[in-house]
């Protein structure tokens, strides 16, 4: 009989585990009290400043209106802050630390009287359990349909054979680069299906991120996850940074293309051209919350900086569309441009690159009028606007052009040192700088986006494709 209730207490946690690995607000606050900078992973994983890991358990039952407080810890009498191994709350929810021993084996309590709250308590279900965990006996109903992996079966990273061509690894033109500091890059290449991963002061990669497809798109979120998009495949991986593992795939109709980000309303766009789709993504949750049809095979997608537009080219027809989103979804066409390479929006205005005819085109967003058509530098493969200065990427020079937008007038033109391919302008988030990437030399170039100067190249043993930069994190399986 003492069984069957608490199979059935099991059951009845294992239906509401779908929406469950939200902790309540109350029992994160708890948390934030002792620990304000722990961080809260999606699938319900909660790491501490020094990286210690607790695994949250939900309660069959709890009471939403109880006042959250700490009910029971072990070993006894135990604040949160000095990091119990078990910490019972007053509405039945748990907390269970990952204990580490010396030789990096990681195991939870062993609890010679489980209580009945962790009896009756599961494990998130769409968690990804740190590899090798040892759960002991008693303790393994917690689990349900969970599955341990092995360091076997979960870990992504492969080792980089270094080229013997390159004799020196260093690379001593960051040192006066503070923003770079304690940073680390995220590299793809069309070379490789793998993603790499670069200290800035290394010319070779440290290692990789196996992939079995080659990457379309990367974007970094909250120097916590990656998300990645790759031909042939019809998900987005999200892969966390510090286990450098791939924790969930986002199933979508068709190919999944390009990723834009909104970080301050924590939402990604994902474009599905053979689907006429962008899928809007919680950043929190990492699930698909709409579906947004559009006109077209939509391609070039990019979101203005306040939030509130997105702009596309249907490749089919050469129309570019801008999606209202603070407007019921309202799509206005913008009109018909041949080859277009990019397009970004400033002072509401719209700015278009062809790409084989060199060309920037402005267009009014209110009035719908074209303003002017310049010619520009050659095969302009990118744009990035920051604040009133649009900067125009071309491949064919290596020059980057600066406009005033608020006048629209050309002001400086910066030579890269390359004589490579370059192919995009990535600002690296909180700082004046950017990278600019080259597809087809080992290297890339570090923008000064106030002085309007290059103020590093940096050797590289990979041509770069796309790159993401983030700050170095503790990794949960080290």
């Amino acid at each position: 009989m003492r069984k069957l209730i608490i199979a059935l207490a099991i059951a009845a946690a294992a239906t509401m585990q779908v929406n469950a690995t939200q902790l309540p607000e109350d029992v994160k606050n708890c948390i934030t009290e002792d620990f304000p900078k722990a961080n809260f992973r999606f699938d319900g994983v909660i790491t501490l400043p020094d990286g210690t890991i607790y695994l949250p358990l939900i309660p069959s039952k709890f009471d939403k209106n109880a006042e959250c407080k700490i009910e029971t810890t072990f070993p006894a009498n135990k604040t949160l802050a000095q990091k119990p191994d078990v910490v019972i709350f007053s509405n039945d929810y748990i907390l269970m630390k990952v204990i580490v021993d010396a030789k990096g084996n990681k195991s939870l309590a062993q609890l010679p009287d489980v209580p009945v709250e962790l009896k009756t308590a599961l494990l998130p279900q769409d968690m990804l359990v740190p590899s090798n965990l040892n759960v002991p006996q008693n303790l393994k109903n917690i689990i349900g349909n969970l599955e341990i992996p092995t360091s076997a079966d979960s870990i992504v990273t492969v080792p980089i054979v270094q080229p013997k061509t390159i004799s020196e690894n260093n690379i001593n033109s960051l040192a006066s680069i503070p923003d770079l500091k304690n940073k680390i890059l995220y590299v793809s290449t069309s070379f490789s299906k793998n993603i790499q991963i670069v200290n800035p002061e290394k010319k070779n990669p440290e290692y990789a991120l196996e992939q079995a497809n080659i990457p379309i798109m990367i974007k970094g979120y909250d120097d916590m996850f990656l998300l990645v998009s790759s031909y042939g495949k019809k998900s987005v991986d999200v892969i966390s940074l510090a286990d450098d593992k791939v924790i969930k795939q986002i199933d979508i109709k068709s190919q999944p293309d390009e990723i834009i980000m909104d970080y301050k309303n924590k939402i990604a766009y994902i474009s599905v051209p053979q689907d006429s789709s962008i899928y809007v993504l919680s950043l929190d949750t990492m699930t698909l919350k709409r579906q947004l049809k559009l006109n077209g095979m939509c391609e070039k997608i990019i979101l203005s900086e306040d939030g509130s537009k997105i702009f596309y080219n249907d490749k089919q027809t050469n129309t570019i569309w801008a999606l209202e989103l603070d407007n019921d979804y309202l799509l206005k066409e913008i009109g018909k441009f041949p080859n277009v390479s990019k397009i970004a929006y400033v002072n509401g205005k719209v700015y278009i690159t062809s790409r084989t005819k060199s060309r920037l085109v402005i267009v009014d967003y209110a009035g719908g009028g074209m303003l002017s058509e310049n010619s520009i530098t050659e095969k302009p493969v990118d744009m990035l606007v920051n604040g009133d200065d649009l900067f125009i990427l071309g491949a064919a020079e290596n020059t980057i052009e600066v406009v005033d937008t608020k006048i629209d007038k050309l002001t400086d033109t910066i030579v890269l040192p390359t004589d490579g391919f370059s192919t995009k302008i990535n600002k690296i988030d909180g700082t004046d700088l950017a990278l600019v990437t080259d597809a087809k030399a080992g290297k890339y170039m570090v923008l000064n986006l106030q002085t309007k100067e290059i103020v590093a190249v940096n050797q590289i043993a990979t041509p770069v494709s796309s790159i993401v930069v983030a700050n170095k994190i503790k990794k949960i399986e080290k």
